[in-house]
């Protein structure tokens, strides 16, 4: 109960919280001097204190750098590497002098940016090759096998070319990937000779969309193609070196494991178990994996996070149980940091098991930060331990970042470390009364935080899987819920002892049980893919919304006071410009040949001189539209003849695509727009996209304004980087088209000459 005290005036009130009367205003009780911004003002100056605070700077360090590596990508032009590396190096060694000053946290930060941007610039350089810029036929090629890949319908393999010729061209490249018949890849580190047909890497597919050339020049690939011919295997005319030996190891023992699972488990089951532990996930068949993506439950198929932690926490508690039997070790050494050891060996096996691929660096650089706490005596779940992971990641492999396994990977994590430190606390104290204890000892407390962490890890992560994959997954956590628990108590672990067991030949009771809970997950996956409205598609909306939404997502996941809630904020402005973002009204591929137009039922109509289903089918996912490349309404409204086609658009504007020049003559007179790579007539009244245009832009995007079209394109113009390079002749593109205006055709004397007259005239 409160208690009396004495106001100013003298009068007595309880907690002296009623004024005198003298000092109420007349007209009310509002002070005349009321301001309510000096307290707001206040509170937000101690809450940025408090986001200041000893220890809660190394947190943003990886975020400046990753923000440096975004920079760098953004560039019109490769930098000049000695510059930027001079710039980060002077700012790093101005934040060291400036250690002891107040300004020593912006300063590390704007050093972080600098060095960021400068190591994407150095990685470049550093696998700077050839690529291929026109297709070439019948190339013979010589070279070592370093990776092989054994998908659904057809192998894929990348030579490294020792010898490469051609009789028209003189392009000498490092690295090819190439395609060959199911079951005919060569063995990793055989020397082997053919004939190809190489192409140039693929670009993206629409301006925006994801950039697969970016991908292999940062792999050393210069080209892609497919085998014309048999594929021969003879000596080697000089070693491969270690890397290859050591790549040609860890590949035979993948097929071995694979050898050893196919005994017992077949199809989709054998697939799924080789992907839990070597990586290799290219065998599922397209049902199935298109289930598990819906489901949400494809990162299963991902080695990441959640399958080191698997393996580590298993060896970790195996080895630790083992030891305890043996009293005299529990008494006298420190078994928790020998079993910490053990699980970080098995760690480092299990990455260079399934390949190493960014996500599983990530994952493994996180558990073995989170190990090594462990035998130093250090706290393990920490924001510092993931910013530790980002930056050794980051440094090793800058283009990771604009990965969708990467950014998927850490807000997931992110996400469930911020659970961890802020969330879990209340959930992991102790029970202080008998209901709460005996919800906990049934197991209320285990469900609550799995569903939790479900719910948390697949919202972090919903805004990149609907950028990249222009998806989301609405049943993700009855998916996950209804799985997980399988794939953690029987999957993983009967996959690990069926790895420990096969050098002593009782592996295959393991394969079973491993089987077993695959079926069960793919049980799940089928049945949650069949749910009303499971598919939940998202139309394209450009990176605007992404950086926005991943800084909502950062602020959330970092800051510790009130603050955290203006990442709330950004995520629901991330959300409704996603929303807005208009649509095309039309699409042109960079070859020209491919067509797509919005009709007036809202959706695209194809016109198409060959035939691409991946095109279509980003395309199609791209306008979140659930048909399929060899959908016939595609082609609804669309008129085709020998020498092209025309479809109507919105508004009823004539769009061509004109495969020969006799076509081009009505087409200049009635269609609005004209894709072609013939000539063109002189005063054509149409807007015309040409060969030459598509030559120096690559895909296009248009949208229908007032007098003509917005344009967006792949390479816009002044763009020149080692994975896009400028064409030659490359002029700034035209940020719109305009529809010319037709002149009115001149009047023609109809008059007949008389001796044309017929008999009946």
């Amino acid at each position: 109960m409160a208690e009396q005290g004495t106001t100013p005036g003298g009068k007595r009130g309880y907690a002296g919280t009623w004024p005198p009367r003298a000092a109420i205003p007349a007209g009310g009780y509002v002070p005349a001097r009321l301001s309510i911004w000096p307290p707001i003002v206040e509170t937000l100056r101690q809450w940025a204190h408090a986001e200041a605070g000893a220890g809660r700077l190394l947190p943003w360090v990886p975020v400046a750098f990753g923000t440096g590596i975004a920079f760098y990508f953004a560039a019109e032009h490769e930098p000049v590497l000695w510059v930027t590396g001079a710039v980060s190096v002077a700012l790093c060694f101005l934040a060291f002098l400036l250690r002891r000053q107040r300004l020593f946290p912006v300063i590390v930060m704007v050093a972080a940016v600098a060095a960021g941007f400068a190591t994407a610039t150095w990685r470049t350089a550093r696998v700077a090759h050839a690529e291929l810029a026109r297709p070439m036929f019948s190339v013979a090629l010589t070279g070592f096998v370093e990776t092989r890949d054994i998908r659904e319908k057809t192998d894929r393999f990348v030579l490294r070319v020792v010898s490469m010729e051609s009789p028209r061209d003189t392009t000498k490249l490092e690295r090819v990937r190439l395609s060959v018949k199911k079951g005919t890849a060569p063995e990793v580190g055989s020397f082997v000779q053919l004939k190809a047909r190489l192409l140039p890497p693929l670009g993206p597919q629409r301006p925006g969309s994801y950039d697969f050339g970016r991908d292999l020049y940062f792999q050393g690939i210069g080209a892609s193609g497919f085998v014309m011919g048999s594929v021969k295997t003879t000596e080697p005319p000089a070693s491969g070196g270690l890397a290859l030996r050591y790549a040609a190891l860890m590949q035979g023992l993948r097929d071995a494991i694979d050898a050893r699972i196919r005994t017992t488990l077949d199809g989709d089951q054998r697939a799924i178990a080789t992907a839990l532990l070597t990586g290799r996930r290219d065998a599922i068949t397209t049902p199935v994996n298109d289930a598990m993506f819906i489901s949400g439950l494809g990162h299963v198929l991902s080695i990441s996070g959640y399958h080191m932690a698997v393996v580590a926490g298993v060896v970790f508690f195996a080895v630790r149980a083992l030891l305890a039997l043996f009293p005299a070790l529990t008494a006298g050494h420190p078994i928790k940091k020998w079993a910490a050891a053990a699980a970080l060996v098995a760690a480092a096996f299990y990455l260079m098991l399934s390949g190493a691929e960014v996500a599983t660096q990530r994952s493994f650089f996180m558990t073995a930060v989170v190990l090594i706490a462990v035998i130093v005596d250090r706290r393990a779940i920490t924001f510092r331990t993931l910013a530790v992971a980002a930056l050794i990641v980051l440094v090793i492999a800058p283009e990771a970042l604009v990965h969708p396994s990467f950014q998927m990977s850490f807000a997931a994590t992110l996400g469930l470390v911020a659970l961890v430190q802020i969330g879990m606390p209340s959930l992991l104290a102790s029970p202080d009364h008998s209901v709460t204890a005996r919800v906990a000892l049934w197991g209320g407390r285990e469900i609550a935080m799995l569903v939790l962490a479900s719910l948390v890890a697949g919202l972090a992560t919903t805004p990149y899987a609907a950028f990249h994959f222009h998806r989301v997954t609405p049943y993700g956590l009855l998916a996950n819920l209804a799985a997980m628990p399988v794939v953690s108590a029987v999957v993983m672990p009967a996959g690990l002892l069926g790895l420990a067991a096969m050098p002593f030949g009782f592996d295959g009771v393991f394969w079973a049980i491993m089987g077993v809970g695959i079926d069960w997950m793919i049980l799940v996956t089928q049945w949650v893919a069949a749910l009303p409205g499971a598919v939940g598609r998202m139309a394209a909306f450009g990176t605007g919304p992404l950086i926005v939404a991943s800084a909502g997502l950062v602020l959330l996941g970092l800051l510790r006071t009130p603050l955290r809630w203006s990442g709330a904020a950004l995520l629901a402005v991330a959300l409704i410009w996603a929303l807005r973002v208009p649509q095309p009204d039309v699409l042109v591929s960079a070859d020209g040949r491919n067509v797509a137009v919005r009709g007036g039922d809202g959706r695209l109509h194809l016109m198409r001189s060959g035939k691409d289903a991946f095109l279509v089918k980003e395309w199609l996912a791209a306008d979140a539209d659930a048909r399929t490349a060899a959908d016939p309404s595609l082609e609804d409204g669309v008129s085709c003849d020998e020498s092209g086609c025309v479809a109507q658009g919105t508004g009823g504007m004539l769009v061509s695509l004109a495969t020969r020049p006799e076509a081009l003559v009505d087409d200049c007179e009635r269609a609005a727009l004209i894709v072609t790579v013939r000539p063109v007539p002189q005063g054509c009244a149409a807007s015309v996209i040409d060969a030459e245009r598509l030559r120096r832009h690559g895909a296009l995007m248009l949208r229908r304004i007032g007098g003509g079209f917005a344009v967006d394109v792949v390479r816009p113009g002044g763009i020149d980087r080692p994975w896009s390079p400028a064409v030659p002749g490359d002029t700034e593109s035209e940020a719109t088209l305009r529809i010319p205006g037709r002149a009115p055709r001149p009047a023609v004397d109809a008059t007949p000459a008389e001796a044309d007259l017929q008999g009946d005239d």
